[in-house]
């Protein structure tokens, strides 16, 4: 976790220690309060980057040990490419960026300046966003080092920013943001002996103190509403089931919901189907979808977002022991429709249809939006770089595909189709959990659309996404705390006035 990262706003000032992180373009341009602030040094860095043919391209540093002319230790000058080129998120991904060239520094000053001269608030909270996400370890369990490891210390970010005042007005929506995002990196790495489903939801349970309401449904509650697929997938496990419903009313009384359902298969073995055991140890990142609604509760209740909100989160874990279900089972889900279990690993689907059920017929939202690290075959078709949207209404999925562009969270959507129906078609129940090789993130999806009527619906595959995630600036964790961030701002687009 993000521990001792203290962050400070202040004006333009040369500092007096540390790490100074400054930002020119590919034409080593310097922003006029940059330049005040380097004074002479200024001419340091036009000698130090010919020596190393820096060239400002975006993202890329050059790093001055002892710069004549300045008080630091260390100046560090990183390029912002082409000003053509240049787009709003990039901030984010540059404050991770600088974070991860300041390295092991205690103190460390960004300069929010382009080189423009645009030094706004916005800028100066977003690069504080992208160092702190980029700031992340999850190392509570390791009670040794390597020799070569730099000793943890406190480090103090400040940046530079022409109105402080304002900067640290946006500043805490952000550290709510982050917030959000660190927890639910945190709730995905945990190995699964420490998060079973009935911890997870204590865990959960802790959004109390930021004034959310919390609902735990336990193994009695969920067999009085019928929830008999998720029951089914966890009834080989030692450890009970838990479905946590959050609730957050910023809004007015009278405005419906939005609801956010995510899939907490807390380790999946596959059930009786078992997977192969060649990397089955990341199924404890198989609740990562759950992990992503926590973290988005959090952020929502933390910056006081102007909406009303329900978070659900189906918590199993499936085993294979001799209670588990088999395939040929059929269960009656608690819509009445029933399934027949053809394989016991398509096991998220069974999760999400009882509780997208369950949001549906008590809380009547005004949309709904899943996530789910619900099949490898959404890796097959777009890998890692986009989750799968799935969506039966067209400005929903619009709206998410927007969010996605501005927080680099992007999804790609997939059809959706009545001819993918016949695929899950069974001759014994309603239907069946899974369609086959062919189209199987397609047909997942055909499957939860069964269970949510004619509510605006929208369903996230996050399989590669959220966990194994590829190392950017910002994230250097095997959990990346994926859909924090996008739903959170479609809900600061969309949702609130």
């Amino acid at each position: 976790m993000v521990e001792g990262f203290r962050i400070r706003f202040g004006t333009f000032a040369p500092p007096a220690k540390g790490v100074l992180v400054v930002f020119c373009d590919d034409g080593l341009r310097l922003g006029p309060a940059t330049r005040a602030i380097l004074g002479k040094a200024t001419a340091v860095v036009t000698r130090a980057a010919a020596a190393d043919r820096f060239k400002g391209k975006l993202g890329s540093a050059l790093d001055i040990v002892a710069p004549a002319d300045l008080a630091v230790d260390r100046l560090v000058v990183v390029g912002l490419g082409k000003p053509k080129d240049w787009t709003p998120n990039d901030s984010v991904r540059l404050g991770g960026a600088a974070m991860g060239k300041a390295g092991s520094a205690a103190e460390v000053t960004m300069v929010a300046e382009l080189p423009t001269g645009a030094m706004d608030a916005e800028l100066a909270a977003d690069l504080v966003l992208g160092a702190r996400l980029r700031a992340y370890t999850f190392d509570r369990y390791k009670t040794k080092k390597k020799d070569d490891d730099e000793p943890k210390r406190p480090v103090t970010l400040t940046v530079a920013v022409k109105d402080p005042a304002a900067a640290r007005r946006i500043g805490a929506e952000r550290e709510a943001v982050a917030d959000g995002v660190v927890l639910a990196r945190d709730l995905v790495n945990e190995p699964p002996n420490v998060l079973f489903p009935v911890a997870f939801a204590e865990r959960a349970a802790e959004l109390r103190k930021l004034r959310v309401a919390v609902e735990i449904l336990d193994d009695r509650a969920m067999k009085r509403l019928g929830m008999n697929a998720l029951l089914g997938v966890g009834q080989g496990s030692a450890h009970e089931s838990r479905v946590v419903v959050m609730r957050w009313n910023g809004g007015k009384a009278t405005d419906k919901p939005i609801a956010f359902v995510g899939k907490g298969v807390c380790f999946d073995t596959g059930g009786i189907s078992i997977k192969p055991a060649a990397g089955m140890e990341d199924m404890k990142g198989d609740m990562a979808g759950a992990a992503c609604v926590v973290g988005l509760m959090h952020a929502l209740a933390a910056r006081k977002a102007k909406v009303n909100a329900i978070g659900a989160i189906g918590l199993v874990e499936n085993m294979p022991d001799g209670a588990a279900q088999r395939p040929g089972d059929i269960v009656t889900t608690m819509s009445g429709q029933t399934v027949e279990i053809i394989n016991t690993d398509a096991e998220g689907r069974l999760v999400l249809a009882d509780v997208l059920h369950h949001v549906v017929t008590k809380y009547k939202p005004q949309a709904m939006i899943d996530l789910a690290t619900l099949t490898g075959a959404i890796m097959v078709a777009l890998g890692q770089e986009h989750a799968g949207l799935f969506a039966n209404d067209d400005k929903l999925a619009e709206n998410l595909v927007k969010a996605g562009q501005a927080t680099a969270e992007r999804v790609w959507r997939m059809p959706l189709a009545p001819e993918y129906d016949k695929l899950i078609d069974s001759k014994f129940a309603d239907m069946k959990n899974t369609g086959g090789r062919f189209g199987g993130a397609v047909t997942a999806a055909q499957f939860l659309q069964r269970y949510v009527g004619k509510t605006p619906w929208a369903h996230l595959d996050i399989a590669g996404t959220a966990l194994g995630s590829p190392q950017t600036d910002i994230n250097k964790s095997w959990s990346s705390g994926w859909g924090v961030r996008l739903l959170d701002r479609l809900v600061a687009d969309v949702y609130e006035p």
